[in-house]
């Protein structure tokens, strides 16, 4: 059985002082005997973070890194920097750095390299825009994103590696793909694990669904067979994401 695995990501949100005041109104009610869970903050934020969730079982993680140790890299932040600073997830390929920040595939399979190499856990993001979606071409893109990020990357690797599916179309819009369409998503990239690697690697990568995902719906999802938790955008920064988490209750 996956044990399943249910991230908030902040984005652009919290200072770290109101960091402080949400792990407060957080941390207490998230249970994490049946679930792993993550709080994905800014890096400005990792120091603070960790110290507020000392004496509890929830991980920390940050948005983005850089697949160099150090140097001449303006604003960016080392794999090495994140694990110091008391973090141990973070985010690769996020639809967000991939649009608007440019990031390639080469770059985001470099970074998952790294990642690896550094002790990093990452969660690997990918899915499709709406015309993709609409035009039917949508699984072909995912296949491809999914080969180009693990090419070079061990068997092992990729069992501790989580991919996190979101449809682009449906972060931060309020729209959620049906359960139905989410799990089979999930359902193709996990044989597309399984078809790279092996039946063991398939059925070991634990893949979450993102996208508009809330108290209200997350039981239907993280029910699903190939749907192991979610990364969880907008409702991870109210008690909302209590419910996610608890959504077995």
């Amino acid at each position: 059985m996956r044990k399943k695995i249910i991230a908030g990501n902040w984005k652009m949100n919290m200072t770290p002082s109101e960091a402080k005041d949400l792990i407060r109104l957080l941390k207490d009610g998230c249970n994490t005997d049946s679930s792993d869970v993550v709080f994905i903050v800014p890096s400005i934020d990792v120091t603070t973070a960790a110290e507020c969730l000392k004496g509890t079982q929830i991980k920390l993680g940050t948005q983005n890194f850089y697949f160099e140790d150090k140097g001449a890299f303006t604003g960016e932040i080392s794999a090495k920097m994140i694990l110091d600073a008391g973090g141990e997830y973070v985010i690769i390929g996020h639809s967000e750095r991939r649009t608007i920040f440019k990031e390639d595939d080469a770059m985001i399979n470099k970074k998952l390299k790294k990642a690896h190499a550094e002790g990093l856990k990452p969660i690997l993001c990918c899915g499709e825009s709406l015309s993709l979606r609409e035009d039917g071409t949508y699984k072909a893109f995912i296949e491809g994103q999914i080969k180009s990020a693990f090419e070079g990357v061990s068997e092992e690797e990729v069992k501790n590696t989580v991919i996190a599916y979101e449809p682009i179309w449906a972060i931060g819009t309020g729209k959620t793909a049906t359960a139905d369409e989410a799990e089979e998503v999930c359902k193709m990239i996990r044989d597309c694990i399984k078809a790279i690697y092996s039946e063991d690697a398939g059925e070991t990568i634990r893949i979450q669904y993102g996208g508009s995902v809330n108290g209200s719906n997350a039981k239907e999802l993280f029910e699903k067979l190939d749907i192991d938790g979610g990364l969880v955008g907008g409702a991870s920064l109210k008690d909302d994401f209590i419910k996610i988490v608890n959504y077995k209750a």
